[in-house]
């Protein structure tokens, strides 16, 4: 009715003697990729900076005026060691203070601001000044101060 084919368990009854034949590993194997991209990445943490370096040039002399800086003139607030407030070196009543400060602000680009106070005043005034400094549009805030003051930790700096 239907021939098949009979296997033995033995395997066909062939036995092969010495070394046998291993399936082949189909896994990559990651180390040495791993070791050319190290590799590489050093080249060219090391070549890019080189590259950078410009050219030489002589530029020609014109009458052309500079471009204006990117960079604006640092607005700075005083208070004195009297109290009174200076917006650059204009002394400015408290009143007008955060008005000046707002059309200050709409006229500049950065809102930076440099905080300068005589070490007279009670920290509330300072604290006070940089409320308005905030209300009139400036929120990054500088204090400046001195060096070579005492630090924390008893030695003077």
């Amino acid at each position: 009715m239907g021939g098949g084919v009979i296997q033995s368990e033995s395997g066909g009854g062939r036995r092969r003697r010495g070394r046998r034949r291993s399936a082949p590993m189909a896994e990559i194997n990651i180390t040495p990729f791993v070791d050319v991209m190290l590799v590489l990445l050093i080249i060219f943490m090391v070549a890019a900076p080189l590259s950078v370096v410009g050219v030489p040039v002589e530029l020609p002399k014109t009458a052309a005026n500079a471009l204006p800086s990117d960079q604006e003139e640092p607005l700075t607030v005083t208070i004195t060691a009297a109290g009174e407030i200076m917006i650059q070196n204009t002394v400015t009543a408290s009143g007008d203070f955060v008005g000046k400060l707002a059309a200050i602000a709409a006229e500049r680009t950065s809102d930076r601001i440099f905080l300068r106070a005589d070490g007279a005043n009670e920290w509330n005034t300072v604290a006070e000044v940089m409320g308005a400094l905030n209300a009139g549009g400036f929120s990054n805030i500088g204090l400046v101060t001195d060096i070579g003051g005492p630090a924390l930790n008893g030695s003077d700096g």
